[in-house]
C-alpha cells in the first residue's frame, strides 16, 4: 500500500512464457546476435504454434512494422523483446498478424501476435523464437522454467533490477 502512495517503483518482474513450445538455451541459437548476448540475456523457445500472448503486465513500447518482433516494458522498466523466429524480417510482415500497437497497455496472457508456423518453417532460418531483455546490463536474469513451456502460464524467468 505504502509503495502506490509514495510512488516507489517496482524493482522485479516475473516474465511467463509468450509462447507454447520447447525451452532452447540462448547459447544454442543459430544467430551470434542472439547466442552471443549482443541484445541481452534472455532464453529461447523452438514454438510448437503460432499464437504469441503477453509475458509480462505491461506496455507495448514497439511492433515492428513486420509484425516479427514486439517490445514490452514492465513495471520495473524491465525491456523485453520477442522476436519471432531468425531472419524473419524478410518475411516483410507476411504471415504476421499483431493485435496490440504501442502504447498498448498489456497483462500476462493478453494476444499479441500471431504468425504462420508453417510458413515460417518454409521462409526464415530458424522458428527459434529468443526472449530478451534488452536493458539486461540493469537487470540480474535467472531463467527458472523447464523444459516444456505453456504461453502465458509457465514462469520463464525472474528479472531483479541490479
Amino acid at each position: 500500500m505504502f509503495k502506490k502512495l509514495f510512488g516507489k517503483k517496482e524493482t522485479s518482474s516475473e516474465v511467463y512464457s509468450p509462447v507454447t513450445g520447447n525451452k532452447v538455451a540462448l547459447e544454442g541459437v543459430p544467430d551470434p546476435v542472439f547466442s552471443q548476448k549482443m541484445m541481452g540475456e534472455g532464453i529461447a523457445i523452438d514454438p510448437t504454434d503460432g499464437v504469441v500472448v503477453s509475458p509480462v503486465e505491461g506496455e507495448v513500447v514497439q511492433v515492428f512494422p513486420t509484425k516479427h518482433a514486439v517490445g514490452l516494458k514492465t513495471a520495473s522498466d524491465a525491456e523485453i523483446l520477442i522476436h519471432i523466429g531468425l531472419e524473419t524480417v524478410s518475411m516483410e510482415g507476411e504471415g504476421f498478424e499483431a493485435f496490440v500497437s504501442q502504447g498498448d497497455k498489456v497483462k500476462v496472457g493478453d494476444k499479441l501476435i500471431t504468425f504462420d508456423l508453417d510458413l515460417v518453417k518454409e521462409k526464415a532460418k530458424s522458428t527459434v523464437t529468443p526472449i530478451i531483455v534488452t536493458n539486461s546490463d540493469d537487470y540480474a536474469v535467472e531463467v527458472t522454467a523447464g523444459d516444456q513451456l505453456s504461453a502465458g502460464s509457465t514462469n520463464l524467468m525472474t528479472v531483479n533490477k541490479k
